[in-house]
C-alpha cells in the first residue's frame, strides 16, 4: 500500500468516525442509538433515493463529495457508503 492510498484510507475512516460521533445532547434524547453505522452499496444509494442512478453516485464518490470505504483492493472493492451521509447530501 502506497503512502497516498494509506492517507486517504485514513481520511476516509476519519470521515466516517466524525459521521458516527452524536452530540451528548443527542445521547440523552435518542437513547435507542445503538451507535452503528448503516452502510449502503452504490445499487442500494441509487434505489434509496429517487431520480438517483448508480453512475451519479460512482461520480459523487469519485469527487470525493460522499465519503466511502472501498472494500478490497484497488478499483475492484465494494463501495460502501454510509446511510447518514447520503441522506444528508441530499438534504434528506
Amino acid at each position: 500500500m502506497t503512502l497516498k492510498e494509506r492517507q486517504n484510507l485514513l481520511t476516509q475512516i476519519t470521515v466516517i468516525i466524525n459521521n458516527m460521533a452524536v452530540d451528548d445532547e443527542d445521547k440523552t434524547t435518542n437513547e435507542s442509538h445503538s451507535g452503528k453505522v448503516e452502510l449502503l452499496t452504490v445499487k442500494e444509494c441509487a434505489e434509496a433515493v429517487s431520480g438517483l442512478s448508480e453512475c451519479t453516485v460512482r461520480q459523487l464518490v469519485a469527487q470525493n463529495r460522499l465519503p466511502h470505504i472501498r472494500s478490497g483492493a484497488g478499483k475492484r472493492g465494494k463501495i460502501l457508503i454510509p446511510k447518514a451521509a447520503l441522506i444528508e447530501y441530499f438534504g434528506g
